[in-house]
């Protein structure tokens, strides 16, 4: 990525079109500037996700590389055709949520978003991470350039964050909030 935006502005989307990294230009409102658009506001709940955390929190490294990962699928999902996301982060994930969901008691009923500003985060997360997964879906079923890793990526990155919501809300003694149906 050699050029680099000096002037923030340039009036070309006032007209409701928006430039991809190709340089076509599309509908702001075009699923695939709807599937990294959601991507980018993913990276920004994970980021407020990394800031309720301390910095040395365990979790802080895989957060961080997800962003960076999601940084990338954007700038895929930006340029029709090009790949960045690596193949490997699908384990890694998968690898950190077997850690993690080992010391997690079954499942027993649905659980509130809550217990914690970081859980909360966590869970807020988690559902802007499945609606750039189904942004993406719907991007994949109109264009045949559209690999299948952003989508495992994006489904096991929501395990993840649901996860960790579970594993952060118990971390201070707050514990899970349990949805009741009998209230």
């Amino acid at each position: 990525m050699g050029n680099r935006l000096s002037k923030i502005y340039t009036r070309t989307g006032d007209d409701g079109s928006t430039g991809l990294g190709d340089g076509s230009r599309v509908a702001k409102d075009d699923a695939r500037v709807e599937a990294y658009g959601t991507v980018d506001e993913l990276n920004a709940c994970m980021g407020l996700l990394r800031a309720e955390l301390p910095a040395d929190h365990a979790a802080q490294e895989l957060l961080g590389e997800a962003q960076h990962d999601l940084f990338d699928l954007g700038g895929e999902l930006c340029i029709p055709g090009y790949t960045l996301l690596k193949d490997g982060q699908v384990e890694l994930i998968e690898a950190e949520i077997d850690r993690l969901n080992e010391s997690l008691p079954m499942l027993k009923e649905f659980i509130l978003p809550g217990g914690n500003r970081a859980a909360a985060a966590a869970h807020l997360a988690r559902t802007v991470c499945r609606r750039a997964e189904r942004r993406t879906h719907t991007l994949a079923c109109a264009e045949d350039n559209v690999r299948a890793l952003p989508l495992q990526y994006l489904n096991r990155l929501s395990d993840y964050l649901f996860v960790l919501a579970r594993t952060l809300a118990r971390e201070n003694g707050a514990g899970e909030v349990l949805w009741n149906r009998k209230r």
